[in-house]
This record gives C-alpha cells, sequence and structure tokens, in this order.
C-alpha cells in the first residue's frame, strides 16, 4: 500500500490496543457530470470579492453556496466534470479545488468517571492532572500576575475552541465560558456530542475539581463538528475569521488532516485551494491580533518533507491546517518524553507540551504494558445512546490535540500578564518559545522544537 493510502485510510500503526489516533480528510477526484461536488475557489484579491466573482462561477457552471468575503474566497457546487478547468480560466482566480474535510483528531482514550461517582471533595487536579502540574509547576505558576489567567488591566482574556463544542453546563466549565456559535448545518446549538471539545476546554480553563492552566482564563466554543463526521474547509476557516472579529485573544484547532498534490509537476512551494484558503484565515487572525495555535498530529511522522511524507507516490503530502506564523505543537509525556504518536520534523514544531501516553512500559507494537493514569485526564460530558448530554465527568485522552490547549492556554496567562492587546501573537509565540524547557538536543530540535512549555519561566520573563 502506498504512504498515501495508508496515511488516508489511517491504517498508519501507531497504536495496538487503543482508538485509532488518526483521521484525515480525502481530497476527492473532480465529479464526473451526473455528481454534484464542492469546491472551494480562491480570488487574486485577498481583501474582499472581485467584481464580476458571480459571473465567472456561472460561466463555469457552478453555484456560489457560501461566501467568505473578508477571505476572497467561495464555496461552488457544480455538477460539470470540467468546473475546475473551466474556472481556473478566468482572471479573478488564484486557485481552485475540491473542498477537503478535516476531523478533530482521533485520541487515545481512557476510562471516564461520572461526577456523581467521585466522592464529595475529591481533588481532580491533585490526584490525576500531572499534565497541568508539568506546565504550571505543581501550580506555581498561579502565583504569579497573570498566571491563572486574570489579566493585570482586568479584561477578559478568551480562547476561542475551534473544534466539536464545548459541554458548557459542566461545573467546572461553565463559570468560564462566555458562549458559542456553531457552523455545523443543522446544528444551532455550539454545544459538545463528542467530548473533544470539552477535554480540550478543561486543559484551558477548567476551574472546579479539575483545574485548566488557565482557570481564569474565559473560554468560547466555535463548533465545526457535529456528533460524527468531519468539517469543510470553508466552516473551519469562518469559524477562525469569526473568532478573530470577535476579538478573541487565542485560537486553538486541535484538528487537521493532510494534503496531498496528486500531480507531481506540483513543486512543494504549490498550495491547492484549501491550503490556501487556511492560510488565509491565519493570516487574517493573526493580523487581528490573535495567537493561533495547532496540533501537530498524531501519525508518529517526520512533517519536514513533504516530498518524503508521500513515500512512494510522487507529489507532496503536507499537514494543514499549518502555517509558520502559528503555533504548532507536539505532544510529550508525563516522563518529558516525546509521545509514541506525536508527529514531528525540523521547522515543523514550535513547542511541545503534555499531551499524554501510555506509559513507559507501553510496547506500541504489541499493545502490552498500557497504562492509562499517563493520558491527560480532563473535563467530559456524559451521553445517551442519541448523544444527548445526561451529566457531567472527567476522561482520559491522550493526542497532539490535549497538548495544544496547554499551550493556548499558556498563550492566554502571558497575554493577561501584558494586559490585552499589548503583545502581538509574533510575541507571545516568542515568549513561549524562549522560556521552554530545552530538551533532547541542545537548542530546537525536531521533536520538541524549542522546548517543552512552562508557565513560570514564561510569565518570569522580561
Amino acid at each position: 500500500m502506498s504512504t498515501r493510502k495508508r496515511l488516508y485510510a489511517g491504517t498508519l500503526a501507531v497504536l495496538l490496543g487503543a482508538a485509532t489516533i488518526f483521521n484525515a480528510g480525502v481530497t476527492k477526484g473532480e465529479a464526473e457530470s451526473t455528481t454534484k461536488n464542492t469546491y472551494l475557489v480562491i480570488f487574486k484579491d485577498q481583501q474582499g470579492l472581485p467584481a464580476g466573482f458571480a459571473e465567472a462561477i456561472n460561466k463555469a457552471g457552478g453555484q456560489v453556496e457560501d461566501k467568505l468575503d473578508k477571505l476572497g474566497a467561495v464555496e461552488v457546487t457544480s455538477n460539470n466534470a470540467n468546473f475546475l478547468k473551466e474556472v481556473k480560466k478566468s482572471a479573478l482566480v488564484l486557485e481552485a479545488g475540491v473542498e477537503n474535510t478535516v476531523y478533530p483528531e482521533q485520541t487515545i482514550e481512557g476510562q471516564t468517571v461520572a461526577v456523581d461517582d467521585l466522592a464529595d471533595g475529591a481533588d481532580i487536579y491533585n490526584q490525576y492532572m500531572w499534565d497541568i502540574k508539568q506546565v504550571t509547576n505543581n501550580g506555581e505558576s498561579w502565583n504569579l500576575p497573570g498566571g491563572t489567567g486574570l489579566s493585570v488591566d482586568g479584561e477578559d482574556i478568551v480562547v476561542g475552541v475551534i473544534d466539536t463544542g464545548i459541554d458548557y453546563n459542566h461545573p467546572d466549565l461553565k463559570e468560564n465560558y462566555v458562549g458559542g456559535k456553531s457552523f455545523v448545518p443543522g446544528y444551532d446549538d455550539p454545544i459538545d456530542q463528542n467530548s473533544h471539545g470539552t477535554h480540550v476546554a478543561g486543559s484551558i480553563a477548567a476551574k472546579g475539581r479539575a483545574l485548566g492552566v488557565g482557570p481564569d482564563l474565559k473560554v468560547t466554543s466555535y463548533r465545526v463538528f457535529g456528533p460524527s463526521g468531519g468539517a469543510a474547509t470553508s466552516h473551519i476557516a469562518d469559524a477562525l475569521m469569526t473568532a478573530a472579529d470577535d476579538n478573541v485573544d487565542v485560537v486553538n484547532m486541535s484538528l487537521g488532516g493532510y494534503d496531498w498534490f496528486q500531480d507531481p509537476a506540483y513543486a512543494t512551494k504549490d498550495i491547492v485551494a484549501d491550503v490556501q484558503l487556511f492560510n488565509r484565515a491565519i493570516q487574517y487572525a493573526i493580523k487581528k491580533g490573535v495567537t493561533v495555535v495547532g496540533s501537530a498530529g498524531n501519525n508518529a511522522v517526520d512533517l519536514r518533507s513533504p516530498g518524503k511524507l508521500s513515500g512512494d507516490d510522487k507529489g507532496a503530502t503536507h499537514r494543514s491546517p499549518s502555517s509558520q506564523t502559528m503555533i504548532r505543537v507536539s505532544a510529550g509525556g508525563a516522563q518529558k518524553n516525546l509521545a509514541f504518536y506525536s508527529n514531528y520534523g525540523v521547522g515543523k514544531i514550535d513547542v511541545m507540551a503534555p499531551g499524554g501516553d501510555l506509559g513507559p512500559n507501553y510496547d506500541s507494537s504489541t499493545g502490552a504494558g498500557r497504562d492509562n493514569s499517563y493520558l491527560a485526564l480532563s473535563t467530559v460530558p456524559l451521553f445517551n445512546t442519541n448523544k444527548e448530554i445526561i451529566g457531567h465527568g472527567y476522561g482520559y485522552k491522550g493526542g497532539t490535540s490535549m497538548a495544544a490547549p496547554k499551550t493556548a492556554a499558556l498563550a492566554g496567562v502571558v497575554i493577561a500578564k501584558h494586559g490585552k492587546d499589548n503583545l502581538t501573537p509574533s510575541q507571545v509565540k516568542a515568549i513561549i518559545q524562549n522560556s521552554a524547557e530545552d530538551l533532547f538536543k541542545p537548542g530546537y530540535d525536531e521533536q520538541s522544537g524549542y522546548g517543552l512549555i512552562n508557565a513560570v519561566n514564561a510569565l518570569k520573563l522580561k
């Protein structure tokens, strides 16, 4: 089987005896005339939609379904098998391609416990949350200015969570939840029907029996995933653009996939439409002062070379969404090791954060020696068979999805120390990188980037 097929089938054997930890969106080929396909069309003008854009789409046999005016892009459906060829003839068009589907990253799953199953006064943080202790130096960072997420200027510091939604009624989250929006067709409520987003939110700002890195930070839900399945690139880009317009301070994106450029003539600098759209959305957010954090992915692969990632396939494979202007996070374990599933790569990782693994005795080739206590525990909803929330609890998960939100939370507390809107995203990123604990090779390395994030160091950095 080719490398590309292994990636898209999600069958790379990085884990036995646990859930598969990779899901990638497959970019489909051009449709036959009997099939309606969905496309992204990116125009040369990044500031808005050019005059005559609708005519160009109609002429090529397409119908505009959604407009992302501020990103210079539209989502289009068409039955025309030659739509891409025709629309690219327009002088207005920079790039066009079949719209990709992105999935929430699949995580290693451990047991879940309901709140009612715990003894009164149980302290989840003290007993189980080694990962939050690792980042905060056992809570030492909470004694420093801005360390809990309370801003020195009294303004709320908000982390937007682009994910499966948030269980905003969870007792450890409801105090810090400040609203949300859904971008999922047919689902207006930004509630979580998966658990992934709630776990992420708890790592950021839980305040109760569990504690996040910044227990006084605020979180808002930008739901892009329904109870199952993936999300269109345009919906994620729209969520990121909306978060920026809402003046959030940080955005966490624990999601992603891979884009494979099928044309062997493509150079690695060439980008397909959905990569271009992600890049525009990320830059839009950063220009509006939002620090954007993303997970590196859970396929245990080297991301540094798009050609090598494609293996025996011709062409180039890229992690997406990804950008050098983001903070890209690999996952570590309780022993400050690179987690066995984490992606890595020179120039592709900025820092490492605790994402959990299955312990020092775990053998990924046999599944033996698994210890769930080395996973990351956080807030989760409890569901009935219809994916309706019937309670609230705590659950173990592992993945770069669990590492990224700790970094997003650290970005939030760094901002809280300096005051809202007083640091640029590049300054926030530099503080996090320059204060990281150096691991592995001296200086920068492909596994941890600039090192393991450390809230105390970051808050003490001048």
